[in-house]
């Protein structure tokens, strides 16, 4: 059994809604199981206070969840058409891994949530594609042959899947915007389980 990394941080729950829609898409891939983690809050005590184990919720991620992993699947909420802080400081530990190539030819998709339609998703998403690219891996999104991106009236992109929580975080997620985001999570273990058989991870 192999597992794709699950990666998410939230605050509202939202982006972690997607992240459980994005899990149960992997698992629909035979032999493919995924792993979901977070990340810690960001805050100028980040690191002298707060506890390695989170209160409730799946664990911190480290960096051997990304090397065990033959995928990864990355979630932040948008914070100014980026991605959240807490975020931007995982990725940006992950130089051991960038030095030892251990990521190339991973296969990789994204997800988002805002609080309005044009809130930033677009930008978001690229955002957190540029370092993996950086780290050499392989970015899917979601292709236009799904049905649901043609017709959403809420999230859903091609460059990965996402939710409109509304301004006040109280729109639930869509059934579309679950089946993109478990289609994107069908699509990264698919990818991976090529770049198996082939010998490229």
């Amino acid at each position: 059994m192999s597992e794709i990394l699950v990666l998410y941080y939230s605050r509202h729950g939202s982006t972690e809604a997607l992240a459980r829609a994005v899990a149960l898409g992997i698992e629909t891939i035979t032999d493919m199981q995924a792993r979901l983690r977070t990340v810690a809050n960001v805050s100028s005590e980040t690191e002298a206070v707060a506890d390695n184990i989170p209160a409730s919720g799946p664990p911190y991620a480290t960096l051997d969840d990304l090397r065990e992993c033959a995928g990864l699947v990355l979630g932040s909420p948008t914070r100014f058409g980026n991605m959240a802080a807490s975020m931007k400081y995982f990725i940006d530990s992950t130089s051991p891994l960038w030095l030892s190539g251990e990521l190339v030819n991973k296969p990789a998709g994204v997800f988002t949530s805002t609080s309005s339609l044009h809130g930033g998703q677009e930008s978001t998403l690229l955002s957190m594609m540029l370092p993996l690219f950086h780290q050499g891996m392989i970015l899917a999104g979601i292709p236009f042959t799904e049905a649901e991106l043609n017709t959403t009236t809420q999230g859903g992109t091609p460059y990965g899947a996402s939710h409109v929580t509304g301004t006040n975080n109280d729109l639930p997620v869509s059934d579309e915007e679950l089946s993109l985001a478990k289609k994107l999570g069908a699509r990264i273990a698919s990818i991976a389980t090529t770049q198996i058989k082939a010998g490229n991870i």
